[in-house]
């Protein structure tokens, strides 16, 4: 019996290092470069304009958009992002022309100063031109995609008009689904998954970030610790597994919200927590190079609803489910 055991363990030490790619699977054991930046947060003040618990933060040009997703009248909120001064609310809720009975996903066209707001009542995407919308105060907003598939991309990152890397959507069964990272067509409503996925995973529940900068796109998993990184054309790079990586999944979320890339690095939330209480918020930032390395951990000491990078002045804004709602952390000296 003692032989046998022995041989066992063997052939099941020998099938696991075989199963493992030491080209593509980075394997973390911890991740303990933490600093505490708690007391660099700073809050942001938005006076006497009140935005819902739920909201969503965006980037373009000199203006931060949030999306109140609670609002009875104008969805989304334009900040100033140098100073946080409040410059107008637009986005009519409602079933009349130009107005948005669902909203969802926001993305943004930097090159032509645009932006797109996802209606999942009406299943369109409507065109938003950011200097018009200050222009003309009874500015309409144009359709520039509907929906005709029970498969949609939910997120979306914008490259042009023939090209978004897209989070998609997908039923299964009566009461289930999943969500795959592929390339969407804006103009054709193509959908074209991308060849690689992670065979492990079960109960696929993702977030991606896209840099063409870069040639690559970022996928990290709620229920899982893995982060796969991967061409912008599909092709696997690196699977990165965490302490916590369990191919059966665990009832702890672990990236939440929102993954980025800051210049050479992958910012990406991290929670860690169980997901029946609100121990599943975010409290931290895990900092990556584009290899998938560890790097850091910024320890906010808050919990995080959302976040959005501020490259010009190189630090996030967050908002937050506690003591204050919207805050930001310069990055200068930290990453």
């Amino acid at each position: 019996m003692g032989k046998f055991l022995f041989y066992f363990s063997i052939i099941c030490v020998f099938s696991w290092s075989c199963n493992r790619n030491s080209e593509t699977d980075k394997f973390q054991s911890n991740r303990d470069n933490i600093v505490n930046v708690r007391e660099k947060v700073k809050e942001i003040e938005t006076g006497d304009v009140f935005i819902g618990s739920i909201s969503r933060l965006y980037m373009i040009g000199e203006y931060l958009l949030i999306s109140d997703y609670k609002s009875f009248d104008k969805l989304i909120r334009i900040f100033d992002k140098n100073n946080f001064d409040y410059i107008t609310s637009i986005a009519n809720k409602g079933q009349g022309p130009g107005e948005i009975t669902n909203m969802g996903h926001i993305a943004v066209n930097e090159t032509d100063g645009k932006f797109y707001v996802s209606d999942h009542g009406k299943l369109n995407i409507l065109s938003y031109d950011i200097d018009s919308v200050f222009a003309d105060t009874a500015y309409m907003p144009e359709v520039k995609f509907k929906f005709t598939k029970t498969i949609f991309p939910d997120r979306y990152d914008y490259i042009n008009d023939t090209l978004c890397i897209s989070r998609i959507i997908e039923p299964v069964g009566n009461s289930d689904f999943q969500q795959t990272v592929a390339k969407f067509n804006m103009l054709t409503g193509e959908i074209t998954p991308m060849k690689y996925t992670h065979p492990n995973i079960k109960k696929k529940r993702t977030l991606f970030a896209a840099s063409m900068e870069h040639g690559l796109y970022v996928e990290v998993f709620s229920l899982y610790d893995l982060i796969t990184i991967c061409s912008i054309d599909g092709d696997l790079k690196y699977n990165i597994y965490g302490p916590m990586w369990d191919s059966k999944g665990t009832r702890n979320i672990h990236f939440h919200y929102k993954v980025v890339f800051y210049y050479d690095k992958i910012i990406i939330a991290y929670s860690g927590g169980n997901y029946n209480n609100d121990e599943y918020y975010p409290t931290k930032f895990l900092v990556f190079n584009l290899n998938g390395d560890y790097l850091t951990t910024l320890d906010v000491g808050y919990k995080i609803t959302d976040f959005c990078l501020d490259k010009g002045n190189n630090r996030i804004i967050m908002s937050l489910n506690d003591v204050m709602q919207f805050a930001y952390l310069d990055l200068y000296g930290l990453i």
